[in-house]
C-alpha cells in the first residue's frame, strides 16, 4: 500500500523533529508532501491534491499540535480537497476504505494530555474531528502516533522513535507478532547494515538468525499447544 504523507508545518527546516521524521522515510511507496513548500501562497490545486489521494490507500496527517489542532493550512486543505462529490456525499467514494493516520508533535509530555492533567484532555479526544473526517469519508481511522518532546529524547528514544514511524508509514506498528518480526528483519536485511563495518554485519546476520531460530520455537511450541488442545 503506498502512502501519502501531508505534512503542515511554517517553518519545516528549523524543526528538529521534522528533518528527523523525513530523514526516517522508507525508500519505497512513500510520498512527502509539504503543503507549506508547494502552496507559499495558500492557494491550493484542487486537482492535483485530490489525484494524489487517489493514487495512494494510507494518508498521513503530520503536523505540530497548534493551539490543540492542525497549523492552518492543513485546515485550509481539508476545507477545500475534501468536497461533496469527492470525498462525500451521494457519488463521493474516492476516499473509501483508504486509511487515515494522525502523526501529531507536541512540545509537552503527552502525559499532561489527560483528565485532570494539565491540559485537561487526552489527544485522542482534541483530535476527535479528524476522526468525524475519517467517518465522513468512510476510511479507516487508525490509532494517533505522538511525537512528544523530540529534543529531549535520548538516542536510545529516538531510535525506537525511528523504528516506530517507519512502522507507522508501512502498516505494521499494530500487526501480529508475526508481522512484526517479518518486518523487523526485512529492515535489518536492508537498512540495518547500511554504513556498518564488516564485523557489525556479520552481528547483524547472527541477529537475523536468531530471530529465524526464535519463530521456529514458536511455531513449534504453538503446534505443541495445538495438539494438547485436540
Amino acid at each position: 500500500m503506498k502512502t501519502l504523507i501531508i505534512v503542515s508545518h511554517p517553518e519545516l527546516m528549523e524543526s528538529h523533529t521534522q528533518r528527523f521524521l523525513w530523514e526516517s522515510l522508507p525508500e519505497q511507496d512513500v510520498t512527502w508532501h509539504h503543503l507549506e513548500a508547494v502552496y507559499p501562497d495558500g492557494v491550493i490545486d484542487v486537482t492535483a491534491e485530490q489525484r494524489l489521494l487517489k493514487g495512494h490507500g494510507r494518508i498521513v496527517f503530520q503536523f505540530p499540535l497548534y493551539w490543540y489542532s492542525s497549523p492552518p493550512l492543513l485546515k485550509a486543505w481539508q476545507d477545500a480537497v475534501l468536497t461533496e462529490g469527492f470525498a462525500y456525499g451521494r457519488f463521493g467514494s474516492q476516499l473509501v476504505g483508504k486509511e487515515l493516520q494522525l502523526v501529531v508533535a507536541t512540545g509537552v509530555p503527552e502525559k499532561d494530555y489527560q483528565a485532570g492533567g494539565l491540559e485537561q484532555f487526552t489527544l485522542p479526544e482534541l483530535m476527535r474531528p479528524f476522526q468525524a473526517t475519517a467517518i465522513k469519508c468512510q476510511m479507516q481511522y487508525l490509532p494517533l502516533f505522538v511525537v512528544s518532546q523530540f529534543d529531549y529524547m535520548s538516542e536510545q528514544e529516538r531510535r525506537k522513535l525511528l523504528i516506530q514511524y517507519r512502522q507507522v508509514l508501512t502498516g505494521r506498528l499494530w500487526g501480529t507478532l508475526e508481522e512484526k518480526e517479518a518486518w523487523f528483519e526485512e529492515e535489518l536485511t536492508t537498512l540495518g547494515k547500511v554504513h556498518l563495518s564488516e564485523d557489525d554485519c556479520l552481528q547483524v546476520d547472527l541477529l537475523i538468525q536468531q530471530l529465524q531460530t526464535n519463530r521456529e520455537h514458536l511455531n513449534d511450541l504453538n503446534w505443541t499447544l495445538q495438539e494438547m488442545r485436540e
